[in-house]
């Protein structure tokens, strides 16, 4: 199944970020300094969700988190030499601590205010957050493909950021409806990639015992 965010958007993205990588990489900006930045932009961003209910800024800063995460991957791929394991580590790492900040703050935020029941849809995005990346991670690590599923991590940003803005400009149902939607396709997702493992194991064993 298709994601939300299609190839051909992506594709679009990439006239914006390949320039700003270029430039980044020229003056001697590294891949890896993107990440952190980007990571602690992230958590930044979320002191103003879960403690000041400044929706608009934390929008604004997630969304930015979005681009450094296409950033650093587009500048590793531009970058001459080769490229060592390590800032990939490093970019899953930040990702699952960037995850974290926004969902644990919007926990914090919405529980704060009594509205447990979203404070605990946030709770779940998370958790399905960290379960699509690691299923995802583990496939691969055990030599199975496992590109599939409705949501990534850039369909979960920007649904952050957009609902934060529309919340923050008056929408006040805004940002729920956009958790209660991720935490409905994230575990989708979830399942969606397991699914595509299971297929990848079974067609693998019945080669082996044809």
């Amino acid at each position: 199944m298709a994601k939300i965010l299609s190839v051909s958007a992506r594709a679009g993205m990439a006239h914006i970020i390949e320039p700003i990588s270029r430039v980044l990489l020229r003056v001697g900006v590294t891949p890896n300094a993107v990440t952190v930045a980007g990571t602690i932009g992230v958590v930044f961003g979320s002191v103003f969700f879960g403690t000041r209910g400044h929706f608009i800024i934390g929008g604004i800063f997630v969304t930015v988190a979005c681009l450094t995460d296409m950033i650093d991957g587009t500048m590793a791929r531009l970058r001459p030499g080769p490229n060592g394991k390590f800032g990939a580590l490093l970019d899953s790492s930040m990702d699952r601590v960037a995850d974290a900040a926004i969902f644990g703050s919007l926990v914090y935020w919405f529980g704060v205010h009594d509205d447990w029941t979203t404070a605990t849809v946030a709770l779940v995005c998370l958790v399905a957050s960290v379960l699509v990346s690691y299923v995802k991670a583990r496939a691969e690590g055990l030599g199975f493909t496992c590109n599939v599923g409705l949501v990534e991590r850039s369909e979960r940003l920007i649904g952050i950021g957009l609902g934060a803005a529309t919340t923050g400009f008056g929408v006040l149902w805004g940002l729920q409806a956009v958790i209660w939607i991720l935490a409905v396709l994230s575990i989708v997702t979830a399942w969606q990639r397991l699914r595509h493992v299971y297929k990848q194991d079974q067609a693998a064993l019945s080669e082996t015992v044809a």
